[in-house]
């Protein structure tokens, strides 16, 4: 690991500890030239999961991009940071358990919108507007009665 103070790339680990319930380790380290001491967090990369959109075209999974599209729907909910958090791990870890190698947006969008159901009405219907495409306010009316 190379010190972010001086470059130099020998350093010893002072401090391990689990984090993310085991799903990663944060290290304080020191290094041997100038004894800076810096943090560095160690984690699972997850399989190179791609995505096939509709027009065929195959990207990289991003669950920053997950997170940002379930944000927009969210917007102004009175959903808490905690429950959102959860409700992004639950879909992705969903995702990567049921799809090795690629996955369709569509499924993506199924996934989003079983646990927007479950958590929140407004940003389910939000978002079923966007991913379904609805035509009219009918078939909005339609998936709001739906839920009912």
């Amino acid at each position: 690991m190379r010190c972010p103070k001086c470059s130099y790339q020998d350093d010893k680990v002072v401090d391990s500890r689990s984090v993310r319930e085991g799903a990663g380790v944060r290290r304080r380290r020191e290094c041997l030239k100038c004894q800076h001491r810096f943090t560095t967090h160690e984690g699972i990369i997850p399989g190179e999961l791609k995505i096939i959109k509709k027009d065929n075209i195959r990207e990289d999974f991003d669950k920053e991009k997950l997170r940002r599209g379930v944000e927009n729907a969210c917007y102004k909910r009175p959903i808490h940071a905690e429950i959102f958090d959860q409700m992004i791990d639950d879909i992705n870890n969903s995702i990567q358990e049921q799809h090795d190698k690629e996955v369709s947006s569509a499924e993506i969008g199924n996934h989003v919108m079983r646990a927007l159901k479950k958590v929140d009405h407004v940003a389910y219907v939000r978002f079923a507007s966007v991913y379904r495409k609805f035509k009219d306010v009918d078939e909005f009316i339609e998936e709001i009665r739906a839920l009912k």
